[in-house]
């Protein structure tokens, strides 16, 4: 009797305990838009481009003001978030395989070409606290044997080794990992269609899905859907002044005008709204959070043969430099409708952050514990989403030691409250700004500030040595 009464009392103490402690594990939708700039949302300022869907979604989550990507390529921003690490301590430093001449005054580091299969990325701590894993889209991380599903996702629609589209955005891709849709079929359109028919198989597990869509990266291809309503739109835009403006030995585009691309945004954005959609229809929105951010800063400065497809004015020049228009990017994210927080969310946050940090935001809001030996460069978001004003970081870096398509030299830069300070290694100049008073860049204050200087490429030096980085 006493073993019996034993046993009731034994049971009904861990039934309490589970009913108190077993919540349900949060959902994760990870959205990266390829070349998305930092002005080319309609929450973001754009009056060209149209975004509702987007926009509502910033108006329901966080909007960053200062977010930035770890690169201002792709390749290496990604290895960030899937690392949490600089690009310069992964060793991945410039877009797979890159470009590195060998009739210019410097030569690039021998940087890799993969993800190394050693780092334990996001999807595999996911995993491993038994997450269903997803990846659809761009990877551009490795070839064959560096996968998505050879790092930590269960799926992988459509990435492969590539960074940009094969056979385009029309079906048929020509991409190894995705097969061929019907005829015309958009590629922004069916991404989203395989990560919508994932969440409909997988209500009932927790998940970590990764869209990461091609567009808006070259090549610019009209949305047929929507190009003619951009086309009209353009013909009633009146420009005042030049079209583009000189920047070292490239030219930056001055406006958003360019039909073709806003038909891109406007698809991207159409297909963001079906998967918001997916997403309350399935009562998922009271436990799935939602982040939406860019590898790097619009593609808007290429050399003087070439008209760029985008302007994130009034951020200088754009994809591949490292000043803002580079490297500061839209960040949005949304906590499920279920989650209580101390505080209530701000709308938006000024507060420099940087896509190494999403790695330990994850962890730290799936209240799995955090994996600072892996995740060593990034820090939680989750206390600014909690209504928090500060985190804790002395510094954001930058490091990008190589030529690029943008008209670029290698160089790399370092971030310290209002001040910013930009290495260039060609051109052997250092430039300092106060971003308080000068976002655009344009007052360099070097000479006026040398202590300031001095302080900054100090810790510049650091941090270069601190990741091992190669000049």
């Amino acid at each position: 009797m006493k073993n019996k009464n034993l046993l009731t009392w034994l049971t009904i103490f861990l039934l309490a305990t589970t009913s108190c402690n077993d919540q349900p594990k949060p959902n994760f939708i990870f959205i990266l838009v390829d070349d998305l700039g930092w002005t080319d949302l309609g929450c973001y300022n754009s009056s060209f481009y149209e975004t509702p869907n987007i926009d509502r979604l910033a108006a329901a989550g966080t909007l960053f003001t200062n977010a930035y990507a770890a690169s201002p390529v792709c390749s290496p921003t990604r290895a960030s978030i899937l690392t949490g690490k600089y690009p310069s301590r992964v060793g991945i430093t410039d877009w797979i395989p890159g470009h590195d001449p060998k009739d210019r005054k410097l030569l690039g580091p021998k940087d890799l070409h993969e993800l190394p299969l050693s780092e334990i990325t996001v999807a595999e701590a996911f995993k491993k606290q038994g997450y269903q894993t997803f990846f659809a889209g761009k990877w551009h991380l490795g070839d064959e044997g560096f996968f998505p599903e050879d790092q930590g996702f269960d799926v992988n629609f459509g990435g492969h080794h590539k960074g940009s589209p094969p056979g385009g955005y029309y079906s048929p891709y020509k991409n190894p990992k995705l097969s061929d849709g019907p005829e015309g079929e958009y590629l922004t359109d069916r991404l989203t269609d395989e990560s919508i028919r994932f969440l409909e198989n997988n209500q009932t597990n927790p998940f970590f899905l990764f869209l990461s869509f091609y567009t808006v990266h070259t090549p610019i291809q009209a949305n047929k859907k929507h190009i003619g309503k951009f086309e009209e739109k353009a013909s009633l835009v009146r420009i005042a002044g030049p079209e583009r403006s000189p920047e070292h030995d490239g030219m930056t585009r001055e406006n958003q005008v360019n039909p073709a691309y806003a038909s891109m945004v406007h698809a991207l954005d159409e297909n963001i709204g079906r998967l918001l959609d997916k997403v309350k229809a399935a009562n998922l929105d009271k436990n799935t959070y939602i982040i939406l951010t860019s590898d790097n800063g619009g593609l808007s400065t290429l050399n003087k043969r070439r008209t760029a497809p985008t302007s994130v004015r009034p951020l200088r020049a754009g994809k591949g430099w490292c000043y803002e228009g580079g490297i500061r990017v839209p960040l949005i994210i949304k906590v499920p409708t279920d989650v209580s927080v101390r505080k209530e969310p701000p709308n938006t946050s000024d507060i420099p952050v940087i896509s190494t940090d999403f790695y330990p935001t994850l962890l730290d809001m799936a209240g799995v514990p955090a994996m600072p030996d892996q995740h060593r460069d990034g820090i939680s978001l989750l206390p600014i989403l909690q209504g928090g004003e500060a985190i804790a970081r002395k510094a954001l870096f930058w490091h990008f030691p190589h030529y690029h398509g943008s008209t670029w030299t290698p160089g790399s830069a370092i971030r310290v409250g209002q001040w910013k300070l930009i290495e260039f290694y060609d051109y052997e100049k250092t430039e300092l700004y106060d971003l308080t008073g000068d976002l655009e860049e344009q007052n360099d204050l070097s000479k006026q500030y040398p202590q300031k200087t001095r302080e900054l490429q100090a810790l510049l030096n650091g941090y270069l040595e601190e990741t091992g980085a190669q000049k």
